[in-house]
């Protein structure tokens, strides 16, 4: 039988099954010898032990269409990133950062601002229209009044999401709106593997529909990039794309050197301000790294 890894605890695999019922799963040595991990949004086969007990072995893994390392997670379509108005307030710099290192994954973000409730519409408005203006979608949202909940759904159908938000935000009360009440109890595992209760720092899919999943993720306070020169950084700033052309010099980073069409952008007002602060910011981050 097929499946999708929907949690992993312990060397125990719990495997939502093409049946729609969840299994417990121990990976085969194979795994171990391959060098080979299991990761949750993994599709895998697996053989049934016990029907009754919902017990099985994980036989194989199926080929991955992608692979992040925070979190650790596979086959993800796209990043759903939720930042509060207020309360807290958004932190514009952690942001950027997600939004970079799903643009070096090559998976497409969305970004919901929650608690629309506690901010005044202009404030709302501007702050959607920076993001939208840099090709993000963005959505508006009030889980305590419900509203934007449809529109996080059609944008979440048929896809794997992994979701992603700084702690007291909302996250878990938007995850909470998005399931439909009968498909999954998720009390299931923590009453089978008693651990279960003390797990909430493990990644874990939820199916939110038909071949609809959020893969919830612990909440973070504090990133870091990796993997990049900070003459790269530009690459992940999709509103430099269009200007780049105009600047005098190829491989210009937009910062010192005259003749820079992005500079331009900026001083004319096509650049967010508090995008090129937060590039800025990053660029003098990773030169100083590179430095030690």
């Amino acid at each position: 039988m097929t499946g999708k890894i929907i949690k992993g605890i312990a060397g125990f695999y719990y495997v939502c099954g093409e049946d729609g019922i969840v299994y417990e799963c121990k990976a085969k040595g194979i795994f171990r010898k391959d060098n080979q991990k299991p990761l949750v949004g993994d599709d895998v086969e697996i053989h049934i032990l016990n029907p009754q007990e919902k017990e099985g072995n994980l036989v194989k893994i199926l080929p991955r269409r992608n692979v992040l390392l925070r979190p650790a997670v596979a086959n993800v379509d796209q990043a759903f990133v939720i930042f509060a108005m207020e309360d807290p307030s958004p932190n514009f710099l952690l942001l950027d950062r997600f939004l970079i290192m799903m643009e070096q994954a090559g998976i497409p973000s969305v970004i919901c601002f929650n608690k629309k409730d506690l901010a005044e519409e202009e404030k709302a408005q501007s702050l959607a229209k920076i993001y939208r203006e840099c090709g993000y979608p963005v959505i508006l949202s009030s889980a305590k009044a419900e509203e934007g909940i449809e529109n996080i759904r059609d944008i979440l159908k048929g896809k794997m999401t992994v979701v992603a938000g700084p702690s007291g935000v909302g996250k878990s009360s938007l995850t909470n709106l998005l399931q439909p009440q009968v498909k999954m109890e998720t009390g299931e595992i923590s009453r089978k593997l008693k651990r279960g209760r003390h797990t909430t720092r493990h990644s874990q899919v939820i199916p939110a529909g038909e071949n609809t999943y959020l893969m919830d993720t612990p909440g973070f306070s504090s990133l870091y990039l990796t993997g990049m020169d900070q003459s790269e950084l530009k690459n992940y700033f999709p509103e430099f794309r269009k200007f780049e052309d105009g600047c005098r010099f190829q491989g210009c980073v937009h910062i010192h050197e005259p003749d820079c069409r992005v500079k331009q952008a900026l001083e004319q007002g096509e650049i967010s301000r508090l995008r090129y602060e937060n590039y800025l910011s990053l660029y003098e981050e990773l030169k100083e790294k590179r430095r030690y």
